[in-house]
């Protein structure tokens, strides 16, 4: 059980922009509905989001790939399972998904970009930056926008994984692969 209550969209008693922007969720997972009582943060909350889910030129599986690496580091299962059936629908084979779930960023089904994604992710979440060696390895693969997108995405998603933590939100049924359709 979350350690606060969830804003109901429906109360009168929410504030009206909480409730429109509420109105406006494809699916109204807890993290949404928890992340609501911060009145100012939430409209900002959920476009960052979903200019990081939609609208960057970092490609899915990569981003989701890091996201996932977060979840496994920040030890955020609701974010794991919100953002598994992403992965797939953006790429990321059973064999990775699996790899990641049990720790294993060296696994041969990731490539050699994708292993530096994920070794650069670990730096960025253990370390606050990657060090010169990945940093200058992945800056190889990727343009600066994608590594600045990166970076973007796995601080959003850090912090989305210690709001989840802190407050113990409620498990919800996968929802995160309808989130994503919702903001093409």
């Amino acid at each position: 059980m979350a350690r606060i209550p969830y804003v109901d969209p429906k109360s009168e008693a929410t504030p009206e922009k909480v409730r429109e922007a509420m109105a406006g969720l494809a699916v109204p997972l807890n993290i949404f509905k928890l992340v609501a009582h911060a009145e100012a943060n939430f409209k900002p909350f959920l476009r960052f989001g979903g200019t990081i889910l939609g609208r960057q030129a970092l490609p899915g599986k990569l981003r989701e790939l890091a996201i996932l690496r977060v979840a496994k580091l920040s030890h955020a299962e609701y974010e794991w399972v919100q953002h598994v059936p992403i992965a797939k629908a953006v790429g990321a084979s059973d064999e990775q998904v699996a790899a990641l779930e049990r720790g294993d960023t060296a696994a041969p089904c990731f490539d050699e970009t994708e292993r530096l994604v994920l070794r650069f992710t670990d730096e960025v979440v253990r370390d606050v930056g990657a060090s010169e060696a990945t940093f200058r390895a992945l800056a190889a693969k990727l343009p600066p926008r994608e590594l600045v997108e990166l970076v973007l995405a796995i601080g959003f998603y850090m912090t989305v994984a210690r709001v989840m933590e802190t407050f113990a939100i409620d498990m919800d049924p996968p929802g995160g692969d309808r989130v994503m359709a919702s903001i093409r």
